[in-house]
């Protein structure tokens, strides 16, 4: 029987995603029916899938409920898959939750649950900020192979909540002419897969305190986006970690939507990444599913 799904359209510096209130959990999209809403040519259109729904009304927000955390964020990637954490989406998430009236950014953080744990967000000069925690750096040895840059080149694993690796490459030359309609290869490959970020450091690297690099990004199960929250973020935390104990904690990160603002401060005993950008949402209107 067919159904009509209310949606609202969003995007952060390009990433963009289609929006489904569901509150009390009645909904129940296939992978096929994610990746029809998500076809540029026959559906909507975007990144991936944001389920709003409330935490207690999905097994996985149990977590999150216990946390106090009301909302939870259900991502799905353009081809139906589950998703541990989208930073662009969550401020995109953050932006209709406050928009529509269901939650407010004027206060206190806005704790939001995902798959990767429960995040919060405050309004920022940027638009919103939100803290991804700590981070992990792993050190194994994986090659990345992409059309358009020759050989095989080392990637350095970054862990904030979802998989990345990130490669540097020499120069803005190189990072242009990838080819990544065609989808970079790693050996070893993750079990669960990864997205993977290429980037190239600006000249200089740090002016006035604040590092600047330039990313382009392959997520798994969509393909090259224009933006990747978190992969800025994985960028940022590579370079620094390439740079040396006198590296800022401080960047900005240039992609083909926009810019981003990541910093790693100090939040108790440990230290975590936040990013920061703005959220909009374009339009908003009824679509009915075979």
């Amino acid at each position: 029987m067919p159904q009509t799904l209310a949606f609202t359209k969003g995007h952060g510096t390009g990433n963009d995603f289609v929006i489904l209130p569901d509150p009390d959990g009645r909904l129940d999209l296939t992978d096929d029916q994610v990746a029809a809403l998500c076809d540029r040519r026959f559906g909507i259109g975007g990144d991936g899938i944001l389920r709003v729904v409330r935490a207690i009304a999905i097994d996985e927000g149990a977590g999150a409920a216990a946390s106090a955390a009301e909302w939870f964020m259900d991502y799905r990637n353009a081809d139906g898959s589950k998703a541990e954490m989208c930073g662009n989406g969550i401020r995109v998430f953050a932006r209709y939750l406050a928009d529509v009236g269901w939650a407010t950014l004027d206060g206190a953080p806005l704790a939001i649950g995902t798959r990767a744990g429960v995040k919060t967000l405050t309004r920022s000069e940027l638009g919103f900020e939100v803290d991804l925690g700590p981070w992990r750096v792993d050190e194994a040895d994986v090659l990345v192979r992409a059309r358009g840059i020759g050989a095989p080149r080392p990637g350095l694993g970054i862990d904030v909540g979802n998989p990345h690796v990130v490669v540097a490459l020499p120069d803005t030359d190189e990072l242009d002419g990838l080819d990544l309609t065609a989808v970079p290869q790693l050996s070893p490959e993750p079990p669960h897969g990864a997205n993977i970020e290429f980037v190239v450091p600006s000249e200089p690297l740090v002016q006035d305190g604040v590092g600047s690099i330039r990313m382009r990004v392959f997520e798994r199960g969509v393909g090259e986006t224009l933006s990747c929250g978190t992969g800025v973020a994985a960028a940022a935390l590579a370079v620094r970690h390439w740079a040396g104990p006198a590296a800022p904690d401080r960047w900005t990160v240039s992609v083909a939507g926009g810019a981003l603002g990541v910093r790693m401060p100090e939040v108790g005993d440990e230290r975590h990444v936040l990013l920061s950008g703005p959220a909009t949402l374009v339009y908003s209107g009824e679509i009915t599913l075979a």
